[in-house]
C-alpha cells in the first residue's frame, strides 16, 4: 500500500512538472507573438480612380498570420469593416456594401506576415484612413489613402487682337482641385487671368483659363494642369503663328529676275497672280 502511494505521488509530481512546462511553452509562444508589431507605410498611399491599389501592412518580426484574425476598417463607415479574415476565410458578409468583392488579402503571403489589403477599381469614396488590426496581438497601424483623378487639357486660339492672340485652355475630370499654369517656350510662367473652377455632381473639377500673348518669334505656349497632393501633371502645347504679311510685286516691270528676301523661319503661305499684273506673296512671320 505504501509502495502504491509513493508511486502515485511520483506520478503527480511528474504531471505537475509536465503541466508547468506546457504552461511555460504557451506563455513563451504568447510572449513571442506579442513581440510582433503591425507595420504600415509612413507616407500616404496615392491612387487614381479606377486603379487597383495595395495598402501595405506587415507583421514584424515575421509570423504566420493565416490562422489569425485580421481586420481592415474605416471608422467613418457603418458598418466599419472593409475586410474581415477569420479562420482562413474572407468574410464578405461583414464588409461595408461599397467594398463587396473589391477587397482581398494575399492569402499566399499570410504565412510571411503580409496582411496588406488590395482594393480593386478604386473609387473617389475610398479615400480615407484605414486601420489594419490583429486582435490576437491587440496591435494595429493606420494607412492613409489619397484618391485622385487627372486628364489631359485642351488648348486653342480663342481670338486675335491686332498683334496679340488670346489662348484658352480647359481640363475636366480632376480631383482634388488642380491648378492651371501657362508657360512660354523657355518655361517661364506667364501672367494669365484668374482660373475658372467648376465642381460637378461627381465631385470632379473642371478648370479653364485664358492668356493673351504677343505674336512673336518662336511663340510656343504650354498649358499645364497639376495637382501636388497626388503628384499628377498633364500638359498640352500650342504654337502661335506670327503676323501675316503680303508682298506685292509688279510683274510688268522689265527686271529679268526678282528676289524677295524672306526671313529664314518664314513660311510661304500663297503665291498667285492678280489681273495678270501683280504677284502676291503671302507668308506668316514667326
Amino acid at each position: 500500500m505504501l509502495h502504491v502511494r509513493r508511486s502515485f505521488m511520483v506520478l503527480c509530481d511528474r504531471c505537475s512538472v509536465l503541466v508547468f512546462y506546457t504552461a511555460a511553452c504557451f506563455a513563451l509562444i504568447h510572449s513571442c507573438r506579442g513581440q510582433s508589431e503591425v507595420i504600415g507605410p509612413l507616407q500616404p498611399v496615392v491612387a487614381l480612380i479606377g486603379d487597383d491599389i495595395i495598402l501595405p501592412c506587415n507583421l514584424d518580426p515575421v509570423m504566420d498570420a493565416f490562422d489569425m484574425a485580421v481586420e481592415w476598417a474605416r471608422s467613418d463607415l457603418d458598418p466599419r469593416f472593409v475586410l474581415v479574415w477569420r479562420d482562413g476565410v474572407d468574410l464578405e458578409s461583414k464588409k461595408h456594401p461599397s467594398y463587396t468583392r473589391r477587397t482581398s488579402l494575399f492569402t499566399d503571403e499570410l504565412k510571411n506576415g503580409n496582411i496588406s489589403l488590395k482594393i480593386s477599381k478604386v473609387k473617389l469614396s475610398d479615400e480615407g484612413t484605414y486601420k489594419c488590426f490583429v486582435p490576437e496581438l491587440n496591435k494595429h497601424t493606420t494607412v492613409q489613402l489619397v484618391v485622385g483623378a487627372a486628364s489631359s487639357p485642351a488648348a486653342e486660339i480663342n481670338s486675335t487682337i491686332s498683334s496679340r492672340v488670346v489662348l484658352q485652355c480647359e481640363s475636366a475630370g480632376w480631383y482634388p482641385e488642380p491648378e492651371l499654369l501657362w508657360l512660354d517656350g523657355e518655361g517661364n510662367l506667364l501672367s494669365a487671368g484668374p482660373t475658372e473652377t467648376l465642381r460637378g455632381p461627381d465631385d470632379l473639377y473642371t478648370v479653364s483659363s485664358r492668356v493673351t500673348v504677343e505674336k512673336r518669334h518662336s511663340n510656343n505656349i504650354t498649358c499645364r494642369v497639376q495637382q501636388r497632393n497626388t503628384n499628377q501633371s498633364r500638359e498640352t502645347h500650342i504654337h502661335v503663328p506670327g503676323t501675316f504679311n503680303d508682298y506685292i510685286i509688279d510683274v510688268n516691270k522689265r527686271e529679268t529676275s526678282l528676289t524677295v528676301k524672306i526671313q529664314r523661319r518664314d513660311i510661304v503661305k500663297s503665291a498667285k497672280r492678280r489681273k495678270k499684273r501683280v504677284l502676291v506673296l503671302s507668308y506668316y512671320q514667326l
